[in-house]
C-alpha cells in the first residue's frame, strides 16, 4: 500500500488547495493530510482567518483525503516516519528552494518520495484575502492595521 503525505494550512480553502489534494490521492493509496494548528500558524508569524477545527473539518469532509492529523511542527520528516508514508507530496512553488532541498534529502534518506505539483496559477488564499479586502471597501489604514494583526496564509 502507498501511503501519500501532504499538509497546509488551508485558511480560505481554494482550488488549489483541492486540485492538491486530488492530484496527491491519485497517486496512492491512502493519502493523509496534516492541517497546521493555529499555534503553528502563529509560530510561522501568520494568522488564520478561519479556526483550526473549522480548517480540520472542511478537510476531512473532502473524498480524496483518507485520514487527517493536526500538524504541529515544521518537521516533515518525522511526520511522515510516524505515519509510515512512502511519499510526500508539496506544491512546486516549493520546488528548489533551499528549505526544501535540505526536506528532500532528508526524506530521500528514509526513502520516502516527494512529488511536486504545478502551483495552481492565479488563485491562492493571498489573493483571495486581499480581494476580499478591496471589495469591502477598507481605507488604506485600515488595510495596513489588518495586514499587520492578520498576515494572511498561503497552503
Amino acid at each position: 500500500m502507498i501511503i501519500g503525505y501532504t499538509s497546509g494550512v488551508f485558511d480560505l480553502f481554494h482550488i488549489g488547495h483541492l486540485n492538491l489534494l486530488k492530484n496527491a490521492r491519485g497517486m496512492c493509496d491512502k493519502l493523509i493530510v496534516g492541517v497546521t494548528t493555529d499555534d503553528l500558524s502563529l509560530y510561522k508569524g501568520k494568522k488564520s482567518l478561519i479556526p483550526f477545527e473549522d480548517r480540520i473539518e472542511i478537510v476531512r469532509s473532502i473524498r480524496y483525503v483518507d485520514a487527517v492529523v493536526p500538524q504541529e511542527n515544521m518537521d516533515k520528516a518525522a511526520m511522515c516516519k510516524k505515519l509510515n508514508t512512502n511519499i510526500l507530496f508539496v506544491g512546486d512553488d516549493w520546488y528548489g528552494t533551499e528549505k526544501w532541498r535540505t526536506i528532500e534529502l532528508e526524506l530521500n534518506a528514509l526513502g520516502i518520495k516527494v512529488i511536486y505539483f504545478p502551483y495552481t496559477k492565479g488563485v491562492s488564499s493571498t489573493i483571495i484575502g486581499e480581494t476580499l479586502i478591496q471589495i469591502r471597501g477598507w481605507s488604506a489604514a485600515e488595510i495596513k492595521q489588518l495586514k499587520e494583526d492578520i498576515k494572511i496564509n498561503e497552503q
